[in-house]
């Protein structure tokens, strides 16, 4: 049988085992499979959910359909790490086999309350005539790792005032009561964010929206997080349906933050500063927050983008994770720093520095395909600075700064495979401070690149052909000196 996106809705124990052994045989034969990013064993990897710290290790799910490279009936599949680096596939943690979660598992986020860990996601069904109704829903993982849902689902009416479109429950404890925002749509089809609340994470009351000053902000607000950080709060979410503007909301659907005083729970409402996108790159979206024993806030995206079709597609299966950030404030915004244990991941190391001027130059030990990269630069007089990477004959993947505009850009013109150019090849953002350090992460089909200590953030997706291999440093327009170090990673 094969397996077509009209059959979305099938199950996974509706396909015989040959089906599926042939399908992750295809998947592994993918030259752009990552080496050390969370990537799904088959199908489609989509939002994380539910990441937490419990028994000594960081848990993390995310929503999972098994069966090919697009959205159908979602799983939640789970994986585990001690370390934030190497990341051990559990398995599947929640089944879309109740009534109340009949046509998917979606988002949602974890607790630990009474010794285990509490699901709290959004169980997906659909109706005769096809239409929509969302359940909240509960599941509770044990020390063992058991997960059992809860015989109903515990909030199973979308309250008035509110579309179908009410998803992606986000947890938190004050004081005696838990709380969580979840993702709306208004009937006029403006999106927003509404609270709800509980005494015991069974039984959930709607408390009513949350007031902020984004009015007509988009049509549908997912993913939303609410978390305090050094005394401020902060909301996250990703909007669908903001118009570019500028170099601003290139993207199909984005994803940022406002940060501001800490939520007022009784007057339901959030006093913040303007949405702030948290990436510039073209593929990040539906970020995920916890906190760690250390007090460290990290965070996860998925880094990927819906209704964008991807060049692994034809092998059975899309997209990854983000690595792991810590978020910081700084000077009035969030920065994200790669967490400190990735530095385990470094081999053999290279180095070398040097002052060029309108000219491109290649140097010994520098090249590959999986590896982390920083280079600081002074920029002298150049117009113009930056690196290629994943280069070839006719390929290359580009992140410079342009200092007449004052702006980083990152051009995947060039970069390999076409991905969604519908919407541009380049993404820009304006930075106030020199640019002075880029740091990459470059993985066999993407990369994530750190500006100024995590100022800025470009996550993307990056197609080349496996030949494509060489590192460039490049000035334009007048002289800058560099210094750049590399690891390999295998």
């Amino acid at each position: 049988m094969e397996l077509q996106r009209e059959k979305k809705y099938i199950r996974l124990d509706q396909v015989s085992q040959q089906e599926i052994d042939m399908l992750i045989l295809r998947v592994n034969g993918c030259s752009w499979r990552q080496t050390f990013h969370i990537q799904p064993v088959s199908g489609l990897l989509n939002d994380p959910n539910g990441f937490c710290y419990y028994n000594g290790e960081y848990h993390l799910f995310y929503q999972w359909h098994p069966l090919g490279p697009f959205h159908g009936l979602k799983y939640w599949y789970h994986t585990k790490s001690t370390d934030l680096v190497n990341w051990k596939n559990v398995g599947i943690a929640i089944k879309p086999d109740d009534y109340f979660d009949s046509h998917g598992a979606y988002s949602g986020s974890a607790i630990e309350h009474n010794g285990n860990i509490y699901l709290l996601y959004t169980g997906n069904t659909r109706d005769e005539n096809f239409e929509r109704h969302p359940h909240q829903c509960i599941a509770i993982m044990d020390a063992q790792e058991n997960i059992i849902k809860l015989e109903k689902s515990v909030l199973d009416k979308v309250p008035v005032g509110y579309t179908e479109h009410f998803r992606d429950p986000k947890l938190w404890k004050e004081g005696e009561r838990f709380y969580a925002v979840i993702g709306a749509q208004r009937t006029d089809k403006i999106g927003c964010v509404c609270l709800l609340s509980s005494s015991d994470l069974l039984e959930w009351n709607f408390e009513g929206e949350l007031a902020t000053t984004l009015h007509l902000f988009g049509f549908m607000w997912e993913c939303p997080d609410y978390f305090e950080i050094e005394n401020q709060g902060v909301l996250i979410f990703s909007p669908q349906g903001l118009e570019p503007e500028g170099d601003l909301y290139q993207n199909i659907y984005q994803a940022g933050y406002v940060l501001g005083k800490k939520i007022d729970l009784q007057l339901q409402e959030l006093a913040h500063g303007n949405f702030v996108e948290l990436d510039r790159g073209f593929d990040f979206y539906a970020p995920h927050t916890m906190e760690d024993p250390n007090g460290r806030r990290l965070l996860v995206a998925w880094m990927g983008l819906p209704e964008i079709e991807y060049p692994s597609d034809i092998n059975g299966w899309a997209h990854c994770l983000t690595l792991p950030r810590e978020l910081m404030v700084q000077d009035g915004k969030i920065i994200q720093k790669p967490v400190q244990e990735l530095q385990s991941l470094r081999k053999t190391k290279v180095e070398t520095a040097d002052r060029i001027s309108h000219e491109k130059k290649v140097y010994d030990g520098f090249s590959g395909v999986i590896y982390e990269l920083i280079c600081e630069f002074e920029q002298g007089d150049a117009l113009e600075y930056g690196i290629e990477f994943r280069a070839g004959e006719d390929e290359k993947t580009v992140i410079k700064y342009d200092a007449e505009q004052g702006k980083v850009i990152l051009d995947r013109t060039l970069s390999g495979k076409v991905i969604g150019s519908t919407f541009g090849t380049e993404r820009k953002c304006g930075i106030t401070e020199k640019v002075y350090k880029f740091h990459l992460f470059v993985d066999a089909s993407s990369v994530e690149i750190f500006v100024n200590d995590g100022a800025e953030v470009f996550t993307s997706r990056i197609f080349p052909d496996r030949k494509s291999k060489e590192i460039r440093f490049f000035a334009t327009g007048g002289t800058a000196a560099f210094k750049a170090v590399k690891w390999d990673y295998k």
